[in-house]
């Protein structure tokens, strides 16, 4: 979301008082009958000050996007990050303000115009005073923009009409290590977890069809609500732009989390989200063989050496669709972008909802 640079208080009113300092210095050097060029004077540092505040309230207001026009990703993912209630009312308390101020303009020039020579000048003090406690009274508005400027300007681009793949899985099982494999992003990639405080993207072109890969930051095995906001981002991705889950399991458990855990995690996720998912059994050059007594059941791969993948057996019996890669060492690579160019986009229908008119602000 592009949100202009927000202005406190102080440099507001400063940047309007001295412009109508310096358009009435212009007047006070034309040929204006003496009697009429005090009012005049105090008239232009009146309307001034008020068209330049406006006009930088207006040009914040504009350049905003109506949330109510977003599509359904971005209207969640501002509120996880910020709050739309709260964007909103900052917003509306900024209209009330050029609303009030607008009035200001008109009454102030009126009776400055109306009034006796002598009086122009407290009332344009009057009005700089009046002027003055509308835009203090929106300073924590203001204060509140200028957060969500910082906390969005690094929101994702979408493209809605590529076909999205999402990777979902536990922190640290190899996700951003992945989106570098297979596509042209750069996300950071660390030994430890919540590396990707954000949603990162990746692309490519397969048959002349974009393909458009999200890394979503780790997921944790816990109730919605009890989610942290990077979780919640996670769960944003998967929720409005998953036309298939590629779901991560770090079979070392060097991630920190058991195998059984991020399974338990991958069955949520399915559930909640009708979507196609395939496995991604990250990890295999550093796997240990469980000393569980399975059936042995072993994959010879061109790129992996012979691994012994008995101790996976109770998880691959259940799942169709799976891959055994090493992400770090690119094994598997070839397997994971043929599955990407077999999923099908998701039609989605956005749901229309009228707004409510905001009520005043004050």
């Amino acid at each position: 979301m592009m949100i202009p640079t927000i202005p406190t208080p102080d440099e507001l009113l400063d940047k309007g008082f001295r412009r109508g300092k310096k358009a009435a210095d212009l007047v006070r050097t034309s040929k204006v009958p003496k009697r009429l060029k005090s009012k005049r004077i105090e008239e232009t540092r009146v309307t001034t000050a008020c068209q330049v505040i406006k006009d930088r309230l207006k040009m914040i207001l504009d350049r905003v996007p109506n949330i109510e026009t977003l599509p359904e990703f971005y209207q969640d993912y501002i509120d996880i990050t910020v709050g739309v209630d709260d964007m909103k009312k900052a917003l509306g308390a900024l209209n009330w303000a050029y609303g009030i101020i607008t009035q200001l303009e008109k009454d102030y020039a009126g009776r400055i115009r109306r009034a006796a020579p002598e009086r122009a000048n407290d009332l344009r003090s009057q009005a700089y005073g009046r002027i003055a406690s509308v835009v203090n009274k929106i300073k924590k508005d203001l204060d509140f923009l200028d957060f969500a400027k910082a906390n969005l300007r690094n929101m994702p681009t979408i493209n809605f009409e590529a076909t999205t793949i999402v990777i979902a899985g536990f922190p640290n099982v190899g996700k951003s290590t992945l989106l570098r494999q297979i596509t042209d992003a750069t996300p950071e990639v660390a030994s430890y977890p919540f590396t990707t405080k954000g949603i990162q993207i990746g692309h490519l072109e397969r048959n002349w069809r974009k393909i458009q890969i999200i890394d979503t930051p780790g997921l944790l095995d816990r109730p919605i609500l009890d989610m942290n906001e990077i979780e919640l981002n996670a769960m944003v991705a998967l929720e409005h732009l998953a036309d298939a889950i590629f779901f991560i399991i770090d079979v070392s458990e060097t991630c920190g989390f058991p195998i059984e855990n991020q399974y338990k995690l991958s069955e949520e996720v399915k559930r909640i989200f009708d979507v196609p998912m395939v496995y991604l059994f990250n990890k295999m050059d550093i796997s240990q063989t469980n000393k569980d007594n399975h059936e042995s059941k072993k994959v010879i791969r061109n790129d992996m050496e012979e691994v012994d993948i008995s101790y996976l057996n109770k998880y691959l019996d259940k799942i169709d669709d799976y891959l055994l890669i090493s992400a770090y060492k690119g094994h598997g690579v070839d397997e994971i972008i043929a599955k990407l160019e077999k999923v099908k986009k998701i039609e989605r229908i956005e749901d229309e909802e009228l707004s409510d008119t905001d009520d005043d602000y004050y």
